[in-house]
């Protein structure tokens, strides 16, 4: 066919139709990168696509990289290797070696690593790359992102340090942390590794079963415990509780255990948190104290305290069932011969093998004690009162009568002491209740529990007047009636003529050897010369009802004394005691503030002591009184502590200043282990109960150093100051300063500081 010129006349409109695809497909290409820059430009991430040798360009990376990096997009995409330029220097290899890593496998990468900003901060960036591949699996380029994780970092750095820090301080203390789901089960999600070395077991062993504390628990506590924690629990309150648990060994460890409730965003409890602190050493202090309360140290027989609890439940029984009681008083004669001739020790072990011979002379059913020194008494309880023969000698005083004989009889071989062969005697005082049926008039005698010990007591000496080594039965002509009713008519005379006085003891600060205070004791001039001991005149003033009208007169004293030494420039605490008699005048409190607040006297520098056993007698009408006195400024003291059996459980929740140990705990301290172990823990208990520990019966130097040692803060005894009247101590201020400096029994040697 022949072409003609009009032959391409069609070809326009082909073209134009093609022409106009191809700008649809544009249009569709740029709608797309309108879209795909829209999208990766709000992304919280740098996109980037990255070419796949060491030497391609890159091919696209969204615009933050600018923020990222502090490069512009246009400056990133004509890098050759533009992201390991900005990568950190200590981080490159890494991040090399993980590319590397990437290609080889075909494995996305994913790298956290430092990069350094353009305005050269530090930016941490978490990084992911994959390598793309076209349908034949050529890999074709790189895609990734990269996250800028600054802030997660040191977030995430905040975080461990504060771990770091809780769990040093969780995981060192010697105490176990537990955090529990308020759950039914009592499911415990964490507990610290102190739980292996206190009980033997791990802390994933305690979280998987969460039966085993019930289980663990001591089955005396165990109903307790349970009920506690399920009450807290409940009330969403913080309670703290006490309770034993059985270790994997079998020990059993004591633990005081502190949570607290933390309740969800709607208030019902959540989870408990938990502290268990091991206090078993405490507890096998207390359990310390509570036996030497009972027992004497030397001999680890009863002492007076458990004696006497034990008569008085004796005569209660004799009383109902018509039984009769007996006590045989033991006395050694002449035993200070042996101290001093041979010494204490000598004379301990003395005492210590008499206590097995008379263990040995009496009978099971018999209690025999060592009330101090060298004095024994023998309780024989239950005893058949029926005289033998009609009109014969009661059962109870023939009872007695045969233990007597059997204590002479155990005395009679010698004692092997130091290599010696020692000889020694014993004198017997025996009172009996009911009394005598012989005897008209002592059938109403002894019967309580002072009056048959009294009754014993003056039988003993009766038998010294003898002659060493023998034994009497009281009757009511053993008293020396006309003695004590002379003693009596001149007690109520010095009550009424005020022929008291009062001497003065220091109280040391033991770290410093300065006076700060002092206890008032009461003196009664004899006036046929010389001072009446208290012990001999203070009970039979109770006993005579004459010892409030005494303590009013102490008070007084106190005042007008305090106020004397005011003007002097002399400010020092001033303590006195108050009798059990005393402690329950039902105007007690004012009585004593009255005259305080009188005289201008600030009630604080007063210190009210009581003993022990006084302050057991009725522990909580104690607990009321002595809060009544604190609220009224005075301090409290616990006076002769140790000696009496305290209930700690009572005594923690009495509002106490002051716990005075004993003398008789503190003799020879620092030479007596046992002594010594058993003042550390009653240090540590005073401290524990927020006490302050003041020691009586200071005699040597040892004994002062060894409890400054050992934390006792206060002390008082012969070896600063004997008590002395009230110029002595004035004098004292105004020497001022002297130091203790090793003054013997009966110097005065401290400061007036």
């Amino acid at each position: 066919m022949t072409a003609h010129p009009g032959s391409f006349s069609a070809a326009p409109p082909a073209l134009t139709s093609f022409d106009a695809g191809i700008a649809d497909l544009r249009s569709q290409l740029d709608d797309l990168e309108i879209r795909y820059r829209g999208i990766i430009e709000r992304l919280p991430v740098v996109i980037y696509v990255d070419g796949i040798g060491r030497s391609d360009p890159m091919v696209d990376v969204s615009l933050s990289i600018e923020r990222l990096l502090g490069v512009s997009r246009d400056e990133w995409l004509a890098r050759r290797n533009g992201r390991i330029d900005d990568v950190h220097p200590a981080d490159r290899d890494r991040v090399t070696a993980a590319i590397r890593h990437s290609w080889q496998t075909g494995e996305p990468m994913r790298i956290e690593y430092r990069a350094i900003h353009r305005d050269g901060r530090i930016v941490w960036i978490e990084e992911d790359r994959v390598l793309v591949r076209d349908h034949h699996g050529t890999p074709m380029y790189w895609l990734g992102s990269m996250l800028d994780t600054t802030d997660d970092v040191a977030t995430r750095g905040q975080l461990f340090e504060a771990q770091t820090r809780y769990g040093a301080l969780v995981e060192q203390i010697p105490a176990i942390v537990y955090v529990d789901i308020a759950d039914e089960d009592m499911t415990t999600t964490y507990v610290s590794p102190q739980i292996l070395p206190l009980l033997g077991y791990t802390p994933q062993e305690y979280v998987d079963d969460p039966g085993l504390w019930t289980r663990i628990l001591h089955a005396d506590d165990r109903d307790a415990a349970v009920e506690t924690y399920l009450r807290g629990r409940e009330l969403g309150e913080p309670f703290v509780y006490e309770y034993r648990l059985i270790a994997r060994d079998g020990r059993t460890v004591w633990f005081r255990d502190s949570a607290i409730v933390l309740p969800d965003p709607d208030g019902r409890p959540a989870l408990i948190q938990g502290v268990m602190l091991d206090i078993t050493e405490r507890k096998a202090a207390e359990q310390h104290i509570a036996y030497l309360a009972y027992h004497d140290k030397l001999t680890d027989m009863p002492n007076r305290v458990m004696f006497d609890e034990l008569l008085d439940l004796s005569l209660a029984r004799a009383r109902r069932s018509g039984l009769g009681v007996a006590v045989i008083w033991v006395d050694l004669d002449d035993f200070r011969l042996v101290n001093d001739s041979l010494g204490h020790e000598t004379g301990d072990e003395m005492i210590r093998l008499l206590a097995d011979r008379l263990r040995e002379a009496t009978r099971d059913t018999d209690l025999v004690a060592r009330p101090g020194g060298d004095e024994f008494l023998v309780l024989l309880a239950d005893l058949d009162v029926t005289p033998p023969v009609p009109g014969g000698q009661d059962g109870g005083s023939i009872a007695a009568e045969a233990v007597s004989v059997r204590i002479q009889e155990s005395m009679r071989a010698p004692f092997e002491v130091a290599g010696m062969e020692l000889y020694i005697t014993a004198s017997q005082g025996i009172g009996v209740f009911p009394g005598d049926p012989r005897d008209p008039g002592d059938a109403d005698d002894a019967d309580d529990a002072a009056s048959l010990l009294k009754n014993a007591e003056t039988a003993m000496f009766e038998s010294k007047t003898i002659g060493p080594g023998g034994f009497v039965v009281h009757t009511r002509k053993s008293g020396d009636a006309m003695t004590r009713l002379s003693l009596s008519t001149r007690l109520r005379k010095a009550v009424e003529q005020k022929q008291w006085m009062l001497h003065y003891q220091p109280l040391i600060e033991l770290t410093t050897g300065n006076m700060f205070g002092v206890e008032a004791l009461i003196r009664w001039p004899d006036p046929n010369g010389g001072l009446v001991p208290p012990g001999e005149f203070i009970p039979l003033a109770e006993e005579m009802g004459l010892i409030e009208t005494i303590g009013d007169w102490v008070v007084e004293e106190i005042c007008r004394q305090d106020a004397q030494w005011r003007a002097e420039g002399l400010l020092l605490e001033i303590g006195f005691n108050l009798s059990p008699r005393q402690l329950w005048q039902p105007d007690l409190v004012d009585k004593v503030v009255a005259p305080l607040v009188i005289a201008g006297m600030d009630p604080s520098r007063v210190t009210v002591e009581i003993t022990e056993s006084t302050a057991m007698t009725d522990p909580d009408r104690t607990v009321e009184l002595l809060d009544q006195m604190h609220d009224r400024g005075l301090r409290l003291a616990i006076d002769d502590f140790g000696t009496g059996y305290s209930s700690l459980a009572r005594l923690k929740h009495m509002p106490v200043d002051i716990l005075k140990i004993d003398r008789s705990f503190v003799r020879e301290v620092d030479l007596d282990s046992d002594a010594g172990s058993m003042v550390s823990a009653m240090i540590s208990l005073a401290d524990n109960l927020g006490m302050r520990p003041l020691a009586e019966g200071i005699e040597t130097e040892g004994e002062w150093r060894f409890l400054a040692d050992r934390g006792c803060e206060l002390g008082q005894g012969y070896y600063f100051c004997r008590p002395v009247p009230a110029d002595d101590i004035l004098a004292m201020y105004r020497r001022a300063s002297m130091r203790v400096v090793g003054g013997g029994a009966g110097d005065v040697a401290v400061s007036a500081g």
